[in-house]
C-alpha cells in the first residue's frame, strides 16, 4: 500500500459504480410542455408559496378597490 497520492484509479472507479437515480422522465400531464416530470421533487414547496402570493396579491387588489 503506497502512501501520498493513489497511484491507481480505484477512486475512479467506485465513483462510476454509483448509480444516479433515475429521475421521471415526461410530463406531469401528458399533453401539456410544462411541468416536467421531476418537478415536485425539485420544488417542493411551490405549492405554498404560490399560495402566499395569490392571497398577498388578493389582499393588495382589495386594498386598492376601498
Amino acid at each position: 500500500m503506497s502512501k501520498g497520492f493513489a497511484t491507481n484509479n480505484s477512486l475512479s472507479q467506485k465513483s462510476k459504480k454509483r448509480l444516479i437515480p433515475a429521475e421521471p422522465q415526461g410530463r406531469l400531464i401528458s399533453w401539456s410542455p410544462w411541468p416536467p416530470a421531476n418537478f415536485q421533487s425539485r420544488y417542493p414547496a411551490f405549492p405554498f408559496v404560490l399560495t402566499i402570493l395569490i392571497i398577498l396579491v388578493g389582499q393588495w387588489y382589495i386594498s386598492l378597490l376601498k
